[in-house]
């Protein structure tokens, strides 16, 4: 497989600059396995091959377990997740399928990550959940094929 066109941060450098600052900042604050669940639950939803490869490897060398990344699409059926994961994949499944409802994030997905994550925390959970949907929009668009980015 070969992509479209070069990736467009590869075009363009200073948006590979912006988008892995946003990246970094995202990651102050939160715990860097609860943000690999969320990247790879929104990269799922989104079909982005490249992060449904990348952000599992990412995961494990962080201590993540096989049998919660193969849980992560069934979340709301499986045992292993806290309630504070459990709020953060609501929310990031909401922030990610925008369009899907009339009220994409309602009250009851706001106010459950709310019980669990404080205003700066909210904060860096909606802003990894927008970077990784930039990420898996600019990867589908292009069919960006997985290997390609390598996991350091």
């Amino acid at each position: 497989m070969h992509a479209r066109m070069n990736h467009p941060v590869m075009v363009l450098p200073e948006a590979m600059n912006v988008l892995q600052s946003l990246g970094n900042l995202t990651k102050q604050g939160l715990p860097e396995k609860l943000l690999e669940l969320v990247h790879l639950r929104a990269s799922q939803i989104n079909g982005c091959s490249v992060c449904v490869d990348m952000h599992p490897k990412i995961a494990r060398k962080l201590g993540e377990t096989d049998e919660r990344l193969f849980a992560v699409s069934a979340w709301r059926d499986a045992p292993y997740f806290t309630e504070a994961e459990r709020a953060a994949l609501a929310l990031t499944e909401a922030v990610t399928r925008l369009a899907d409802r009339e009220d994409p994030v309602t009250d009851a997905i706001w106010n459950e990550a709310a019980k669990h994550f404080d205003e700066r925390e909210l904060a860096t959970l909606i802003l990894s959940i927008a970077v990784i949907n930039v990420w898996n929009r600019l990867n589908a668009t292009i069919k960006m094929p997985v290997g390609v980015w390598k996991v350091g």
